[in-house]
């Protein structure tokens, strides 16, 4: 008990950093205009994302870890495991989205403006998410994920009080491939553009465009630099034992002991996204403490009426 006690604590603190955070995201773009740019239509998606994850996938998670059960059925079971997989998904074709983004804005500074337009930032975003709906909640609520065939969860032999989230091969490594390995390669080799040209253009851009402006589009570029890298740290671990796992169809991946420690490893990167913002993006942070000193003295200020009103009675 004690252990379960210490487990729900810190699991809540994770799922209020996690809400609490990437609200904090949308609250700074929305508040501030300097972060009022195509760019961050990307991070705010990604944040979007990520409060939706630590909404409505990771308190019945937590649930699962500490209870070991699982009271609200297999139909709510299936669609919190599709809500989990198009939320990762999401959050990776995203972070794809980001690191085009940023792979032009750094090669082509001149053509940028023209290139990356409202109307295309639109349709990636919509883009991004009609695929993870597609590769998420299609294949498990068809059964394709599953030895059998049959829907996970559902039928006689499944048990009412476990949520199992079944494996078979061509599911691990059709899934696997197109919303983790493909656009990691993809990120990782875009990165490496961006540093190898970013050198070459650094004095061509201060040429051509004011000094703050290029110092901003490198700190953008380092910030979502060390964001996608900090996404493969803490998903990495979970997607090679999801596909080794995946690989031998394990009939409830939830029972090897590793499973929910790279699984929460990969949850407390939706945690860690807004913090990088503000640790390595100086407006982020400006915004972030702007928005906290509002609260404090907007605080203060009731404190101060209800003193006030106290003193008149």
């Amino acid at each position: 008990k004690t252990i379960n006690m210490v487990l729900g604590v810190i699991l809540s603190l994770l799922i209020l950093l996690t809400v609490g955070g990437n609200v904090l995201v949308c609250l700074a773009v929305c508040a501030s205009r300097r972060l009022r740019c195509l760019t961050n239509c990307f991070i705010v998606s990604l944040a979007v994302t990520d409060l939706l994850l630590g909404l409505l996938v990771l308190p019945f998670s937590a649930l699962i870890l500490i209870s070991d059960d699982w009271p609200l059925g297999p139909v709510f079971c299936n669609f919190y495991i599709s809500m989990d997989v198009m939320l990762c998904t999401a959050s990776i074709l995203t972070l794809l989205a980001i690191s085009v983004d940023r792979y032009l804005a750094v090669t082509m500074p001149l053509r940028y403006t023209s290139l990356v337009v409202p109307w295309r930032v639109g349709v990636a975003m919509m883009s991004v998410w009609i695929v993870s709906v597609a590769l998420s909640f299609l294949p498990i609520q068809m059964g394709w994920n599953t030895v059998n065939g049959t829907v996970q969860n559902q039928g006689p032999w499944a048990s009412d009080r476990r949520c199992r989230f079944e494996l078979n091969r061509p599911y691990v490594l059709t899934d696997s491939l197109l919303t983790f390995y493909l656009p990691l390669v993809a990120m990782c080799w875009t990165y490496l553009q961006i540093l190898r040209i970013a050198r070459v253009q650094a004095k061509r851009i201060i040429s051509t465009r004011p000094t703050s402006v290029a110092l901003r589009e490198h700190k953008a570029t380092v910030t979502l630099a060390a964001v996608i890298g900090a996404f493969v740290v803490c998903w990495l671990p979970y997607f090679i034992l999801f596909t080794v796992l995946g690989l031998r169809e394990h009939p409830d991946p939830a029972i090897v002991p590793a499973y929910p420690v790279v699984l929460w490893l990969g949850y407390a990167n939706s945690a860690l996204n807004p913090f990088l913002y503000g640790v390595l993006n100086r407006d982020f942070r400006a915004a972030y403490s702007h928005l906290l000193r509002c609260k404090k003295k907007g605080g203060r200020a009731q404190n101060k009426r209800e003193i006030f009103i106290g003193r008149q009675y």
